[in-house]
C-alpha cells in the first residue's frame, strides 16, 4: 500500500539517482548555474559570494540532497567502514533490541555502526542524515518510511546502501526491513473479536509523528468497523511510556467508561501498568475485561498475569538489515546497493491471560 503524500519530486539529477551514484560539487555546479569553485565556498562558508548566489546554491544543494564529503582527499576510497544507525528514541524499550540485532551482525565484518538519534522530529532527522552522511559511511539503517524531502533526497543520493526498518507499509528509498503495522493492528482487533468483546477502549501515545502506531490504530478500527463495531472511548498520552503512565490512564478511562469489556494498548509498558491497576481492583481477567499491549517486552515476563501481545521482530529487523548492508557495501566500504530487497516479517500474536480465545 502506497502513500501517495510522501512521494518526494524528480530532481534534476534523477528521481532515485540510478546506479546509487554519490553526488558530486559538479552535479550541484550544473544545478545551480555556478562554477564547482563558487559551490565548494558557498557550502564551506568561505570567500567572497552573492547573498543571492549563496541562497541559490545551498537551495539547490538542499532540494538536490547534496551533503559535503568530509574526508575527501583523506581516504583512497572516501568511504569509511562506518555504518550509520538512525533511530527515534533510546527511552523506547524496542529499539536497544534492534541495535543489539544490528551489532550482532556486524560483528562479524569490518563494519562498525554509529547512533543517531532524532526524538522523532523530522527536522532532527534531517541534520543527523547530512552530518552522518557529511563522514561517507558504507551504509545507512534508518528507522520508519516517513520523512521530509530533504532526508529522503539525501538517501536517494547517497550512493550507498539504505535499509529503512520497523515498517513496510509504503514506499521505500531503497531497501526495507520490517513488519505491516496495518495487518497486526488488524491481526489484534480479529483476536479481539472473536474472542467475544464488544465494547473496546483504545490507550496510546499522541500518534503525529509515531507513524507505526497510527498504522496499527487504522488497521484495528478498520477491522473493528467489518465486524459492526467501534473504538467507543480514547485516551492518549505524551511524553515517555510507563507503568505509571499506564495505571493513569486505565484509572481514567474506566471511571469515564466503567461498561468497556476490552482495552487495547499502544505498546505493552502502558499495557503493564493497565493491568496491575486491573488485578489491585480486582476486575476479573480476561471475562470481565480484556487486556492486550503490543512488542512482547521480556521485561513484563514476570508480571503476576501474562500480558496478551504482538511480537514486532524487533531483533530480527535489526539482523536482517545488518545483512543486507554488509552483503551490499561488501564489508569493506566500497559499492553502492546491488539492488532494493524488501523483507516482511510476520509478527506473533501471543493470548497470554489478558485476552480469551475464540
Amino acid at each position: 500500500m502506497k502513500n501517495d503524500d510522501r512521494t518526494t519530486p524528480a530532481s534534476p539529477v534523477t528521481a532515485r539517482n540510478e546506479g546509487r551514484r554519490p553526488l558530486t560539487l559538479r552535479d550541484v555546479s550544473e544545478a545551480s548555474g555556478v562554477s564547482e569553485m563558487t559551490v565548494s565556498r558557498v557550502l564551506r562558508n568561505r570567500g567572497d559570494v552573492s547573498a543571492a548566489t549563496r541562497e541559490r546554491v545551498l537551495e539547490t544543494a538542499k532540494r538536490l540532497g547534496y551533503v559535503p564529503n568530509k574526508i575527501a582527499g583523506a581516504l583512497a576510497s572516501s568511504r569509511v567502514n562506518l555504518v550509520a544507525v538512525i533511530i527515534p528514541s533510546l527511552s523506547n524499550m524496542v529499539f536497544p533490541e534492534v541495535i543489539n540485532g544490528i551489532s550482532h551482525v556486524l560483528e562479524d565484518t569490518e563494519l562498525q555502526p554509529v547512533l543517531g538519534v532524532t526524538h522523532y522530529q523530522p527536522e532532527l532527522e534531517e541534520k543527523v542524515l547530512y552530518e552522518m552522511l557529511s563522514w561517507r559511511p558504507s551504509g545507512v539503517i534508518i528507522a520508519g518510511l516517513e520523512r521530509s524531502e530533504a532526508s529522503r533526497a539525501m538517501l536517494l543520493n547517497a550512493g550507498i546502501p539504505v535499509v529503512e526498518i520497523m515498517d513496510v507499509d509504503g514506499d521505500a528509498v531503497d531497501s526495507v526491513v520490517g513488519i505491516s503495522h496495518w495487518r497486526a493492528g488488524r491481526e489484534m482487533a480479529q483476536a479481539i473479536v472473536d474472542g467475544g468483546y464488544r465494547r473496546i477502549g483504545f490507550l496510546g501515545t499522541k500518534m503525529p509523528r509515531d507513524h507505526r502506531a497510527r498504522k496499527r490504530f487504522e488497521g484495528f478500527t478498520e477491522t473493528l468497523s467489518k465486524a459492526g463495531l467501534e473504538v467507543e472511548d480514547q485516551e492518549y498520552y505524551e511524553g515517555h511510556s510507563g507503568f505509571a503512565k499506564g495505571r493513569e490512564m486505565t484509572a481514567r478511562m474506566l471511571e469515564r467508561s466503567p461498561d468497556l469489556d476490552f482495552l487495547y494498548f499502544s505498546n505493552d509498558l502502558i499495557g503493564a501498568g493497565g493491568l496491575l491497576y486491573c488485578l489491585e481492583k480486582g476486575i476479573d481477567i480476561p471475562d470481565r475485561l480484556g487486556l492486550a499491549g503490543f512488542n512482547a517486552v521480556e521485561l513484563l515476563d514476570g508480571l503476576p498475569r501474562k500480558l496478551a501481545t504482538m511480537d514486532s521482530c524487533r531483533r530480527q529487523i535489526g539482523e536482517a538489515a545488518a545483512k543486507v548492508i554488509a552483503e551490499h557495501a561488501g564489508g569493506n566500504g566500497g559499492g553502492a546497493s546491488a539492488g532494493a530487497e524488501r523483507i516482511v516479517l510476520t509478527p506473533k500474536l501471543t493470548y497470554g491471560d489478558t485476552l480469551r480465545r475464540g
